[in-house]
């Protein structure tokens, strides 16, 4: 590994200085030690309740829900946001979230790479590499912040523990896992590290390994760990016979991609896990007596308690997903109207665009919202959630079946935001298919079947692959919606200013009014952005930052399939440009 520290501004261009020097409000700051040394811990009390200018964690609070309270950029003003810097980055694969604290942004990056910036200026303060052993670098979501650390995630299965004043390693937890029998499967780290008071929580993903994916808790302090929750029941436990009868080592998936929430109140953590991937056994049933095919934990919403570690409770949105369609994102808390009172909800949209809310305490079903632009679903009980699934989209070889959303889904791992001031929930949504062929060489569903792709009717009709869609949580019911030429590759983002903020392949980054959809801002990008949108201030200076042109494989699948869809509707050229962190704040006054 190698930590430097870099003290010329030089790294990030004469024109990003200019841009920063030109502001009345900007002021130089001193050295980089004593911006490093000025640097607060990030304590309990301050993941609970973080200061308004700073972005502590993935979704910014425990919560989840991805809003900001700055109001300094607002409706009337947001047509004024410039460039304010830019910093370059390392080619690579990610869809990272930065973190920003006391007026340093840290970030991490390919190849396993982290970075401490000026968050004024772009300067890089410190650097960070991680060598994976025997691995390539993977991508990523984000870091976590306690203390005076930053907690890291690696594509070798480590957890470290860096000085976030120096970037040298506090400690380093390699996870233990049984190595897998066979050839190919693999696990994987994905997540931002969750930090519940001295717990460092890490979910692991997997493709086909035997026994599945799980969560660990590592101890804060020394990167110990305290406790494992495996994704998959195993035989003999609770809803062990959900897996149609599979031994221990036929049963696979259960991945954790996504970093959870946490309920203070209820002292309860929620995660989501994804589906399998070897859907062939739980096809059919197998006739042994006592079991099903519902395949626990599979497409779930599971409640931890942080301290042991053990299930609270589970609910299943959809039992033997066929489609890959998980529903496996991020699980956002909210108190919102349900039969005429308020009621604290976790809440779940998976690839299909469909939400489910939930009693946080009990997971009891409460209501869904269905954006539309799925055809597998065709109808939910209204007390259950139990899906009705149209039987003439399952996948069979000799049966071409186009089903929408594709495998890539509707949408993502981009996060939903739920604005405080509208009540809204705002959705990054793209309109697109897949059809199941008889071709050899898929990696899902039914054996010897393939895939192709298939355009959305919604978008042949109007020529737009992408929609920014409001939800009224309260009402149970669509809201406003503003569809885009280009599929939305970013997160949303609502802000006490009454802005949401996306971007998409256009590339732009855009301002949407948080009321009713209306355009307010939108600025070109030099490649298309790649990650969570972030809002936050240094000193009086309110700032908006994406990192553009870091392709994982959800923006690789969109690039694609965009650029077919545009070949006879005016055509796409993708730009040519080095990865790097945009930055946006108003101009001088």
């Amino acid at each position: 590994m190698r930590v430097s520290r870099l003290r010329a501004l030089a790294w990030f261009g004469i024109a990003a200085l200019a841009a920063c020097v030109n502001s009345p409000e900007y002021v130089p700051p001193a050295t980089p030690e004593a911006l490093l040394d000025s640097m607060r811990p990030v304590t309990s009390a301050a993941l609970r309740g973080p200061a308004p200018g700073d972005w502590l964690q993935w979704g910014r609070t425990y919560d989840g829900q991805n809003f900001s309270p700055l109001t300094r950029i607002n409706r009337d003003n947001v047509k004024s946001l410039a460039p304010a810097w830019r910093a370059p980055l390392k080619d690579g694969l990610s869809m990272p979230t930065p973190l920003v604290h006391d007026g340093v942004m840290f970030l991490h990056t390919a190849p396993d790479t982290v970075l401490a910036l000026n968050a004024a200026t772009g300067e890089k303060l410190w650097e960070h590499v991680h060598t994976p052993k025997d691995t390539a670098s993977t991508m990523k979501m984000g870091l976590g912040l306690s203390g005076g650390r930053v907690l890291v995630p690696t594509s070798d299965l480590h957890v470290l523990a860096l000085d976030a004043r120096t970037g040298a390693t506090v400690w380093d937890h390699a996870i233990d896992v049984v190595a897998p029998a066979v050839k190919g499967p693999t696990l994987g780290l994905r997540s931002a590290p969750f930090v519940v008071g001295n717990k460092v929580i890490q979910g692991v993903t997997t493709s086909f390994v035997p026994g599945g994916g799980f969560i660990v808790a590592l101890d804060l302090e020394t990167g110990k760990e305290l406790w494992r929750f495996n994704t998959i029941a195993r035989p003999g436990e609770p809803h062990g016979e959900s897996w149609n009868g599979l031994p221990l080592d036929k049963r696979a998936g259960g991945s954790v991609w996504h970093q959870g929430t946490y309920d203070p109140e209820l002292n309860l953590i929620y995660y989501g896990v994804a589906p399998t991937y070897d859907t062939g056994p739980m096809r059919h049933p197998s006739g042994i007596a006592g079991t099903t095919q519902d395949a626990l934990y599979t497409n779930s919403t599971i409640a931890l308690n942080p301290d042991t570690g053990k299930l609270v409770w589970h609910y299943q949105h959809m039992a033997n997903d066929q489609w890959d369609l998980d529903w496996v994102f991020e699980r956002q808390i909210a108190t919102v109207k349900f039969q005429g009172r308020d009621r604290k909800v976790v809440m779940n949209m998976g690839k299909m665009a469909v939400l489910d809310a939930l009693d946080a305490a009990t997971g009891k079903y409460l209501f869904s919202i269905d954006a539309g632009t799925q055809n597998i679903i065709t109808a939910i009980d209204p007390v259950t959630g139990a899906k009705t699934l149209d039987p003439g989209r399952l996948p069979e070889t000799d049966r071409p079946t186009v089903y929408c959303p594709g495998p890539s889904g509707a949408r993502s791992w981009p996060p939903t935001s739920i604005s405080k001031n509208t009540g809204l929930l705002y959705v990054p949504l793209t309109e697109w298919c897949m059809q199941m062929t008889g071709k050899v060489g898929t990696l899902l569903s039914a054996p010897g079947a393939g895939f192709a792709s298939a355009d959305h009717p919604d978008a042949v009709a109007d020529g737009k692959m992408g929609r920014l869609q409001a939800m009224d949580l309260s009402g149970h019911k669509l809201a406003w919606r503003h569809d885009l030429d280009a599929p939305v590759s970013t997160s949303a983002l609502s802000t006490a200013g009454g802005i949401v903020f996306a971007g998409d392949l256009d590339p732009a980054l855009k301002a949407f009014d948080d009321r009713d959809g209306e355009l307010l801002w939108s600025a070109a990008l030099d490649k298309a952005p790649s990650s969570s949108v972030i809002t936050y201030t240094v000193g009086k200076t309110q700032y908006v930052a994406v990192v553009t042109g870091m392709l994982n494989n959800h923006v690789s699948d969109m690039l694609r399939r965009y650029k077919a869809f545009r070949v006879n509707r005016g055509g796409y050229t993708e730009k040519k440009a080095e990865p790097a962190v945009q930055v946006f704040a108003l101009p001088a006054e």
